[in-house]
């Protein structure tokens, strides 16, 4: 509730004003790409999006301030399950607040199984999200794509190019976390082993409940390990059970991310 608060505080802000001439149409255009066929069945569709000068948008795991997107694919036809495989995304500073998201363009692969793979498919999406500049606008898009037999690459191979390593690619040798209560939550610090690669990290927690509020984490290096800590709030304001297994924990540098899932006691 904090964290949704905050955000549409920050939202009304900078709404204010003669930005409201400012539409989103002005700012942000969006297709969804048909993609190809995959040796396994699925579909590798995109999604793209392209942003004016100086406008971003957000990850799945926006930061204290930023607006997470939300997907809605139950339109399509012929569709079992959609993943959405994430590009690295930017870490911004704005303000004294920390996002993380998009500027300019970005592909967002998609990849599509099917209910019948002998069956065509129609995927369909609504989508909300946050852009933001100077003023942050909320927008709505709803596509559809027809994906057929034929396909092509149209940038969405080199958006797979640049997800999230896993923590075994990164050479992840260890990963341990503490839980302590808080009156609110819980705190949770984390240690990961793992080569220091002369850049600044930023670390984005995600838990398995998205109306769980995360913190800002505070990361530092000690030696070959990254230490980071952040504090998750849940809506009723309370010590909770947390669910190590399905902790998430993205390290971010230099265009750079590393996924690590799990934060095992130590």
């Amino acid at each position: 509730m904090y964290r949704t608060l905050r955000t549409l505080s920050l939202i009304s802000g900078l709404l204010a004003g003669p930005a409201l001439a400012t539409t989103q149409d002005d700012v942000l255009s969006a297709v969804l790409l048909p993609g190809w066929q995959t040796d396994s069945g699925t579909r590798m569709a995109g999604l793209r999006l392209d942003l004016a000068p100086g406008w971003k948008t957000y990850w799945r795991s926006p930061g204290d301030a930023g607006i997470p997107p939300s997907f809605d694919w139950s339109g399509s036809e012929n569709v079992k399950s959609v993943r959405i495989h994430w590009p690295a995304p930017s870490v911004f500073h704005t303000e004294g607040m920390q996002t993380i998201g998009y500027h300019d363009r970005v592909i967002l692969p998609v990849e599509v199984t099917p209910v019948d793979p002998g069956k065509p498919m129609r995927l369909e999406v609504k989508v909300l999200l946050g852009v933001c500049d100077q003023i942050c606008l909320p927008a709505s898009l709803s596509l559809t794509s027809d994906l057929g037999a034929e396909g092509q690459d149209d940038g969405i191979g080199a958006a797979l190019a640049e997800r999230a390593a896993t923590a075994q690619e990164a050479g992840v040798t260890a990963v341990s976390c503490t839980v302590d209560p808080i009156a609110d939550g819980l705190r949770l610090t984390a240690r990961m082993r793992l080569a220091d690669p002369g850049q600044t990290e930023v670390v984005a927690f995600e838990t398995a409940d998205p109306a769980v509020w995360v913190a800002e984490a505070v990361t530092q290096r000690e030696g070959g390990e990254l230490v980071t800590m952040t504090e998750l709030v849940p809506p009723d304001g309370a010590p909770f059970a947390l669910d190590r297994s399905a902790v998430t924990m993205t390290i971010l540098y230099a265009g750079t991310a590393i996924e690590v899932r799990g934060c095992p006691a130590p």
